[in-house]
């Protein structure tokens, strides 16, 4: 199939309501690594001032998973998360604008561990993590081309 990857990139921003919600922006992708952008708005926070955690976690999968699958295409593959591990540096505010970075540390046949890191828009470190993804034929997704 040519061109999986874009195809695969541009239903994924179609069907993922938690992205679309979220207001997650992709900016770029390719070659095991993804660019996000995300604004820290009102319903994202925990506090009156501070963005909940799950927001930054469920940002940091999409971040991770996207350079997953950038890899996992070129053998008509989708990504599902294994495990993955994250330390919060520094909390994200209201009005904050976060990029996230992701890419692959190292990729085999069906696993793919990925890295990811959120800046905040000072440059300064918000998050990291790294990620187990589970490669697997996109037909078992229900999806069809």
């Amino acid at each position: 199939m040519e061109n999986f990857e874009e195809t695969l990139i541009s239903i994924y921003q179609q069907t993922n309501q938690f992205g679309r919600f979220n207001e997650m922006e992709l900016l770029s992708y390719g070659n095991g690594k993804c660019e996000y952008k995300l604004e820290v708005k009102s319903h994202h926070l925990a506090t009156p001032k501070t963005a909940h955690g799950g927001l930054v976690a469920g940002y940091m999968d999409g971040i991770m998973g996207v350079a997953a699958l950038t890899s996992s295409a070129k053998n008509l593959c989708l990504v599902s998360t294994v495990e993955f591990k994250i330390n919060y540096i520094k909390p994200a505010f209201k009005g904050d604008v976060l990029k996230g970075l992701g890419s692959i540390i190292s990729e085999g046949k069906r696993i793919i561990v990925a890295k990811g890191e959120i800046y905040n828009q000072n440059d300064e470190l918000v998050a990291v993590a790294t990620g187990t993804f589970n490669a697997y034929p996109y037909q078992k997704s229900g999806m069809h081309f």
